[in-house]
């Protein structure tokens, strides 16, 4: 994991999927909105979290904001939760005698 990676904020993923689910608070403008968000939100997702869960999350993320009644998922905070929660690699030592 990178340094950017282990620097993303919670604040800043419950923002963005926040935003994502505020298209819905401007009535019938919210699809509208999903189909300008989406793209955008992907490559965030993408640049925010890197490497191929960053490409798969993206990918996921942009067809849970195109798909209507699916911007509930906090996919950005979901991400950021398994990044944390991930258990730590175990370092093999090597006895020398």
């Amino acid at each position: 994991m990178n340094k950017q990676q282990t620097s993303t904020s919670l604040i800043f993923c419950v923002l963005m999927d926040i935003i994502g689910y505020a298209t819905y608070t401007i009535p019938f403008l919210g699809e509208f909105g999903d189909i300008i968000w989406a793209p955008i939100s992907a490559l965030i997702f993408y640049r925010t979290f890197g490497g191929w869960k960053g490409a798969f999350g993206g990918l996921f993320n942009f067809v849970e904001e195109l798909m209507p009644g699916l911007d509930f998922i906090p996919s950005f905070t979901i991400m950021w939760f398994m990044q944390r929660l991930k258990k730590p690699q175990q370092i093999k030592t090597i006895k020398l005698n």
